[in-house]
């Protein structure tokens, strides 16, 4: 099945932004901006509904030629591991938008709903290109509104967030670009053409030096984005300072482009490079987990303590990844879905008590549970599918990236056990000191309790948190044949590997042997 869908999902948003900067009246640019975003998620949603789940390979795909001197084609395509990054992107859009325009954004609403819609492009063609020239296009676009977003509409340092955000985000698509380019020459000499396309660059030989030098350009950029330690440093201040809107898309999504560009591009280009580099990986994946929970435990500010609980996280996911095996691969799928609905979540539910108090200070506040127990109530929800409770989201994919683990490294999987039970602690230690005990703070008791508008935006996050917990099989099985995809050329590269290996110790062995028969 093909036709236009894709590229209708792509840059509809892009013509609402335009649209948007038609309007005249702020109550009709936050109306317009936000029926705009309603039809790339109703897109989004029926392309989930006809998604052959048997399929592995890509559906619904668009290929024109674009640039044919260069090699450069129009190809986008979307499989199981992009469907529900792609439904998570339009649905948080929306649901974003829907939550700003409840008085959140006070300045310059045109140029944020303009922002938002910008963005939302990017990233969903980023998550849909198979031409790599396209994707890094789509990659640097989604670039420019988070930037300005951070550095017009944020708070506190925000120029300083600002620039630490885009000088190291610069920093890894220069990386990538290159390694790009070198491998599109390696293509051009092995092929006699020139190809961005991902298939035939799947088919380029490369030797092991080529290799692991073209690996890391990848895995430093999509590092950086994820954030793995010790790239991350970035994230705590662009969190902090942003608009709740651009935390949320930051987090929910932005950080999965690191993690699913080594599912499409790095692990996939380089399988033999990924193989050899797993302990390093799974190691830094495990210490960003211990770090990022033992940092948030000390933060005396709810939007730190969630942007390091995101360093935390997804390390979890990192560690699914390069368990390279189908447990682990499911859960880290699994995990960046979970992430970002809980995560998303966290960061309304921050921004909604920051509108009503002006401060994210955790000690500004107690016994809020008196006073909003809606709030509260939707809070606990938020926090325990955060923390991995049996019967919510976050919980299915932990479990598998353990399992995955455990399989892969029993050490590893240990460690990394820990990491939950602190977790835990750090999440429900933050909500104790802001929902319990005394009001210490007159103001306290005059603040709102949750309005229609945010009921409306966290009711679907929270039905979410239960329909993934409670019943993930349709999300798995969509997910699992493109992940197997993934493995069958991991499993041919270790193949390779292992028949190198058993050719190496023939060869030193040989001599010893024949000596031995003189």
């Amino acid at each position: 099945m093909g036709g236009f869908w894709l590229t209708a999902l792509t840059f509809v948003p892009l013509l609402g932004a335009f649209g948007v900067l038609m309007q005249s009246d702020e109550e009709s640019i936050w109306r317009s901006a936000f029926v705009f975003s309603l039809i790339p998620l109703a897109i989004s949603l029926y392309l989930f509904a006809v998604f052959d789940p048997h399929q592995a390979s890509y559906q619904f795909v668009e290929r024109y030629s674009w640039i044919p001197q260069f090699g450069i084609s129009y190809h986008m395509g979307m499989d199981g591991i992009s469907l529900f990054l792609v439904i998570l992107t339009t649905l948080l859009i929306s649901l974003s938008l829907l939550y700003s325009g409840g008085g959140d954004i006070e300045t310059r609403p045109r140029e944020f709903c303009f922002m938002m819609l910008v963005l939302e492009t990017g990233l969903i063609g980023a998550l849909l290109a198979i031409d790599l020239f396209l994707f890094y296009v789509f990659w640097e676009v989604m670039l420019v509104p988070m930037y300005l977003m951070i550095g017009i509409w944020g708070h506190g340092r925000k120029i300083y967030a600002t620039f630490k955000f885009v000088l190291f985000t610069m920093l890894g698509s220069l990386l990538m670009l290159v390694a790009i380019l070198y491998l599109v020459g390696a293509a051009r000499a092995q092929l006699g053409h020139l190809t961005f396309d991902l298939p035939d660059l799947y088919r380029v030989p490369l030797s092991q030096a080529e290799a692991r030098w073209l690996f890391a350009g990848f895995a430093i950029a999509f590092a950086i984005k994820v954030p793995m330690w010790p790239v991350h440093t970035w994230l705590p201040d662009a969190h902090t300072e942003a608009p709740t809107a651009g935390s949320v898309m930051l987090a929910a999504v932005m950080l999965k482009m690191g993690a699913y560009g080594f599912l499409r591009f790095a692990i996939p280009l380089f399988p033999e490079v990924a193989i050899e580099a797993t302990p390093i990986f799974m190691a830094l994946a495990v210490i960003g987990i211990i770090y990022g929970a033992l940092v948030a435990m000390v933060q005396p500010d709810l939007k730190r303590i969630v942007a390091y609980s995101s360093v935390s996280h997804l390390g979890f996911v990192m560690l699914g990844i390069f368990a390279l095996n189908p447990q682990g691969l499911d859960g880290a799928v699994y995990q960046m879905l979970n992430h970002g609905v809980s995560t998303g979540a966290l960061f309304l539910l921050v921004g909604m008590i920051y509108v009503r108090r002006h401060t994210r200070d955790v000690s500004e506040f107690g016994g809020l549970w008196k006073t909003v127990p809606m709030f509260a109530v939707v809070f606990m929800v938020v926090m325990l599918s955060s923390i991995g409770l049996p019967g919510l989201n976050g919980f299915v994919g932990e479990f598998l990236i353990l399992l995955g683990t455990f399989l892969k490294s029993q050490r590893a999987a240990e460690v990394a056990v820990l990491g939950v039970v602190l977790g835990a602690l750090y999440m429900m230690w933050a909500y104790e000191r802001v929902m319990w005990g005394p009001i210490t703070k007159a103001v306290n008791q005059t603040i709102k309790d949750l309005s229609k508008r945010e009921i409306a935006v966290m009711v679907p996050l929270i039905a979410l948190m239960l329909l993934m917990g409670l019943y993930p099989r349709p999300l798995l099985s969509r997910m699992e044949p493109s992940l197997n995809l993934l493995l069958d050329r991991v499993g041919a590269a270790q193949a390779r590997l292992d028949a190198e290996h058993t050719r190496t110790i023939a060869a030193l062995a040989a001599p010893v042997r024949n000596l031995a028969d003189k």
